[in-house]
């Protein structure tokens, strides 16, 4: 066990980390890398040595380790050695993400529930939302949008993800430093999914967001803005139908308040044609975590 006075409980470990506290719980009781120190009140107390470590084992992970293997790497001392080779089944994030999908497609909830379970005693927060849901949903447009699944097969697997991804997005604290933003989806567009994933990266870096859902009324999204005040509006656009629509709304309402800026994703929007997407670019955060970060930081600058 690590020496060093606890200092941190599960729950700030948690949100440090940005990792569930099951998901710690389970990884000290599966493999007993960490023994957490306990106060009086038997509640676990991390110490500094802890923290390094989870965090070396977050980022192994996220690498594309199982937690298993990432744990025989730290028994063997490789710190600070970087493995040679990865899981033979490759990255098993994508292994979970079509489990799910068939669980989803097979209308099985209990399924469901048990494979998003697993994900989340795999990997970090981050990870199952970009690399598991995420991936998921981009998946679950195509087919819809290809007529392959029904409206049935979408509405389920929208209610099973969304009762998920909800319970965790208030529970992380805003950085009361960082502007405010509104999220919503565009114009005739009621997939949200994608939008929540795209809410909850924001409230992981301490963004506090106004989350709209499903689209409203063009006038209603100004008498938001006007009340809020947000440096940011996000729209989401699902159907290739609705594009047109969105990328006007985006085009007045930056006409309209000199301080927004304005961001549009979605599956509708990725369908663009490059000359398209040029023209828009202005509006267009990207598509990885990484190319979202650079687009908001040019505009907090």
């Amino acid at each position: 066990m690590a020496n060093g006075e606890g200092k941190y409980n599960i729950k700030a470990v948690s949100k440090m980390l940005g990792i569930q506290a099951g998901t710690l719980r389970a990884w000290e009781r599966r493999y007993q890398i960490i023994a957490p120190k306990r106060n009086e009140s038997g509640h676990r107390l991390y110490t500094e040595e802890h923290i390094k470590i989870l965090k070396w084992l977050i980022r192994k992970v996220d690498q594309g380790f199982s937690i298993s293997q990432a744990v025989a790497l730290l028994e063997n001392k490789e710190l600070n050695a970087e493995p040679l080779q990865m899981d033979k089944e490759g990255d098993r994030s994508a292994a979970l993400s079509n489990e799910l999908l068939e669980a989803l497609l097979h209308f099985n909830e209990s399924k469901a529930h048990d494979v998003i379970n697993q994900a989340f005693s795999f990997y970090t927060i981050d990870k199952v939302l970009i690399d598991i849901l995420g991936s998921l949903l981009v998946k679950i447009g195509h087919l819809w949008e290809e007529g392959k699944i029904t409206s049935a097969h979408e509405h389920f697997a929208s209610s099973i993800l969304r009762s998920r991804i909800g319970m965790i997005l208030h529970s992380f604290p805003h950085n009361g430093v960082l502007p405010k933003v509104v999220a919503v989806c565009g114009p005739g567009e009621a997939h949200e999914l994608g939008l929540l994933v795209f809410t909850l990266f924001l409230r992981r870096r301490g963004f506090e967001v106004v989350y709209l859902g499903t689209s409203i009324a063009d006038e209603d999204i100004d008498t938001v803005i006007e009340v809020v005040k947000p440096k940011f509006l996000f729209l989401s656009c699902t159907m290739k139908s609705n594009v047109p629509e969105t990328l006007n709304l985006s085009e007045r309402l930056t006409e309209s308040y000199e301080n927004l800026q304005v961001g549009i994703g979605g599956f509708g929007i990725d369908s663009l044609s490059n000359e398209k997407k040029k023209k828009y670019e202005q509006f267009i955060p990207g598509s990885s975590p990484k190319e979202w970060e650079e687009w908001i930081k040019e505009r907090l600058s």
